[in-house]
C-alpha cells in the first residue's frame, strides 16, 4: 500500500478540526499508519519546504507553520498520494472545490488547513523528515 503525509496545519488545529479532517480520510478508506502532534521548529520546516526557499512566500509560510502545533499523519491506502491530493483540493482555498478539505475549511494562503504530499517522491522525503 502506498503511504502519504498529511499535515493538519496550525489554523485547523487551533479551530478544533483535527478529528473532522482525519474522519474525512478514514471515511474514504485511508488507514492511519502513524500520527503525531508537534510544534515544529524553524530548522525542520526549512528542510521540509526547501524547494520553496526562493519563493516570495517562503518566509510567511515558515512563520505560519511555526506559529503553533500541527498534526502530522501518515496515511496509507491504494493510490494514497493522488487520492489525498484530490481530497484536500486546490492549494488556494478560494479556488478549492466545495466538498474538499481546503474548500470547506481553508481560510486563505497559507492558512489552507492541510498539506498533502504532491507526488510519491515527495511523500517518501517528507515521511523521512517527519517520522
Amino acid at each position: 500500500m502506498e503511504q502519504t503525509l498529511v499535515i493538519i496545519k496550525p489554523d485547523a488545529v487551533e479551530r478544533g478540526l483535527v478529528g473532522e479532517i482525519i474522519s474525512r480520510f478514514e471515511a474514504v478508506g485511508f488507514e492511519i499508519a502513524n500520527m503525531r502532534m508537534v510544534h515544529p521548529d524553524e530548522d525542520l520546516l526549512r528542510r521540509f519546504y526547501a524547494e520553496h526557499t526562493q519563493k516570495p512566500y517562503f518566509a510567511r509560510l515558515i512563520g505560519y507553520m511555526c506559529s503553533g502545533p500541527s498534526c502530522f499523519v501518515l496515511f496509507r491506502g491504494d493510490g494514497a498520494v493522488e487520492r489525498a491530493r484530490m481530497l484536500v483540493g486546490a492549494t488556494d482555498p478560494a479556488c478549492a472545490a466545495p466538498g474538499t478539505i481546503r474548500g470547506d475549511m481553508g481560510m486563505n494562503l497559507p492558512r489552507n488547513s492541510v498539506h498533502a504530499s504532491d507526488c510519491e517522491d515527495a511523500a517518501a522525503r517528507e515521511r523521512q523528515l517527519m517520522f
